[in-house]
């Protein structure tokens, strides 16, 4: 190393000119001083050997040998130690080269005593150096329980008597309404108004009391949310204060839009906006898929002497359909859109079809509307002087449902607006649930223990001997819906229909118009019709299958026992649905769900007819199969 920084500073040096002579006779003493200490160095390298030799050595044992007669004895032996012969000493001269030292007495270097005693299993622990942290000797502990925190709309929100009776308010009560509408509720056989509307309306109402175009003090109003049970009047809440609001327009122009997740709910809901919206200059358009898409897009808007002119108020859509004359429909304008009704939250929530909601947002706030003059709109992210100046029109959205989420993540999928929230308050006997589930007062619940093969007959005994009419029967398919019915019609004596996606919007239609009429007995349908439909003529619902989800189940028996009428529910449960059926519907915050037997010999004298039908039934099916 020393040769090589000498080469080096002696190669520098040669290139200087400059230097004096004195300096290089300097140098030149350097070099012979450096060659000679490297000839110094070579003649101590020595090549190193290592060898383990066996040399014989008194041992201190003494072992038995055994002699020929088989007596032991005791003899020293010589046994074979290995000893390493004498190394020396490695050491590195200044040019890098090893050179050997003499070993120690005991033939072992210092070095191989080190190597030793880290091989040894008696090696002491190591000290950690300073400013590192030794791993190792971790202790188990008890991880804290993480309590769930919910935002403050949430976690204290504005709570609604539960109970119908004694709890009912006048229609003078609930101050704010016109007497055009009054009239109506009066022309409706509607004398009182239900907990949830007479607290949602008047909010409605307030967050809209200076018009259309700004909210309360020139801000945007705040988002309303109501969970209540079925049947407890949600959409008169929000039909009643949207008509309300929009009478007072000038030019007719797409001021709010319901949005709905089936065909049949969105149909509902377009009756009950047409009923109050009759004498009013507004108009009521349905996009739900009855009609061709050319149709509705008539409908929708119109064009006199090269102007566009629309021809709807309220839009009442399902998601799928609202999408595609959002992409393909120039007639539909939502510049000037006001309300966002959705129904059912909790559903469009989870499914969130086609990203509908962003798609709607993203019409109301288009590029094209930011320069429009007094009615221009920008969505805003922060309130502040400039975002408020001009004034513009604010979208506020409405969302209703039965079982809405208390989930926040998901409740985050809807951008809502600083929200309050309208709760129904839960029995002082029954804990209030998470996810807010809320069962109808005047249900009375039931569920029937029964054999795969005999839930037939069990239902055929409700129907034939219990004289229960008309019943509303739940299926988990539309397969399943299909062969019950055929089954059931094959029996004979029951007027029994099918209601589910085997059905064009027509056929569906007249089946539901024929069942509140009570021409049908007996009604079998998939969850198609569990959600929203209001069937005043249903006093029973069966759940031929037991529903999967808490939900669902609180949906299905919601068709009963609605606006304060009672009404019954029976589930069908295998021996092995019990247990988990059950501690599901506790858990939800059922009042009590009661069991219901049913003797076997009560269904005897049903065997013998039934067991022809299902003769019949194979061949039924293996025509449908072969068409």
């Amino acid at each position: 190393m020393s040769l090589f920084l000498v080469n080096r500073y002696l190669g520098e040096e040669e290139n200087n000119e400059s230097k004096d002579s004195r300096s290089q006779t300097l140098l030149a003493k350097l070099k012979e001083k450096a060659k000679g200490r490297e000839k110094q160095c070579n003649s101590h390298i020595r090549l190193e050997t290592t060898q383990e030799n066996t040399i014989p050595k008194k041992s201190k044992k003494k072992r038995k040998l055994k002699d020929d007669s088989g007596e032991e004895a005791e003899s020293d032996q010589d046994e074979a130690v290995p000893l390493k012969r004498k190394t020396k000493k490695k050491k590195k001269c200044s040019v890098g080269h090893d050179i050997q030292t003499p070993a120690t007495e005991d033939g072992d270097t210092k070095k191989d005593e080190v190597e030793q005693k880290e091989n040894s299993s008696e090696t002491p622990e190591k000290t950690a150096p300073v400013g590192f942290t030794v791993l190792g000797g971790f202790s188990s502990k008890n991880t804290q329980k993480v309590n769930m925190v919910l935002p403050q709309w949430l976690s204290k929100p504005d709570l609604i008597p539960h109970s119908l009776k004694g709890n009912l308010h006048s229609l003078s009560d609930v101050s704010g309404l016109c007497p055009h509408l009054l009239k109506k509720l009066s022309n409706n056989h509607i004398q009182h108004f239900f907990p949830v509307q007479a607290e949602v309306i008047p909010a409605i109402l307030e967050s809209a009391q200076h018009g259309l175009l700004v909210g309360p003090g020139g801000y945007r109003p705040r988002d309303i949310c109501v969970s209540a049970p079925t049947g407890s009047g949600k959409t008169l809440a929000f039909v009643l204060p949207v008509i309300q609001v929009l009478m007072q327009r000038v030019i007719c122009e797409v001021r709010a839009l319901a949005v709905l997740p089936t065909k049949e709910l969105a149909q509902q809901v377009w009756r009950v906006f047409s009923t109050y919206a009759e004498g009013t200059q507004l108009k009521v358009v349905m996009l739900a898929g009855h009609k061709s898409l050319a149709a509705e897009q008539s409908s929708l808007a119109e064009v006199r002497g090269g102007q566009r002119r629309s021809l709807a108020d309220i839009v009442v859509a399902t998601p799928g359909r609202l999408v595609d004359h959002i992409n393909k429909t120039s007639s539909l304008c939502l510049k000037h859109l006001r309300f966002i009704i959705i129904d059912e939250a909790d559903r469009m929530v989870d499914s969130m079809h086609q990203s509908w909601l962003n798609q709607v947002v993203s019409a109301v706030y288009s590029p094209e509307n930011e320069a429009s003059g007094l009615f221009g709109r920008t969505e805003l992210s922060h309130i502040t002087a400039a975002s408020l100046c001009p004034p513009q029109m604010p979208l506020q959205k409405l969302l209703f449902s039965a079982t809405l989420t208390h989930n926040p993540e998901k409740l985050q999928q809807l951008s809502l607006y600083q929200p309050r929230l309208f709760i129904s308050e839960p029995n002082s006997a029954i804990a209030p649930t998470p996810e807010g589930f809320h069962f109808p007062q005047g249900l009375t619940e039931y569920y029937v223990p029964c054999t795969l093969s005999k839930k037939p007959l069990v239902l055929l005994h409700f129907v034939t001997r219990m004289k229960l009419s008309p019943v509303l029967c739940f299926t988990n398919s539309r397969e399943a819906a299909h062969r019950l019915v055929l089954l059931l019609q094959l029996f004979g004596g029951i007027q029994v229909m099918e209601f589910s996606s085997r059905l064009s919007p027509g056929e569906r239609k007249r089946t539901l118009k024929e069942f509140e009429q009570r021409k049908i007995q007996l009604l079998v349908s998939t969850d198609a019709a569990a959600r929203g439909i209001d069937i005043s003529a249903v006093k029973c619902v069966i759940n031929y299958d037991a529903p999967q989800f808490v939900r669902t189940y609180i949906h299905r028996i919601g068709r009963t026992a609605r606006a304060g009428r009672v009404g019954l529910a029976f589930t069908f449960l295998l021996k092995v649905q019990e247990k988990n059926f059950l501690h599901m519907v506790s858990e939800a915050g059922s009042p009590g769900i009661e069991k219901q037997m049913v003797k076997p010999e009560l269904l005897k004298s049903l065997e013998q007819r039934y067991e022809q039908a299902l003769r019949e039934l194979a061949d039924v099916i293996k025509e449908e199969k072969a068409r």
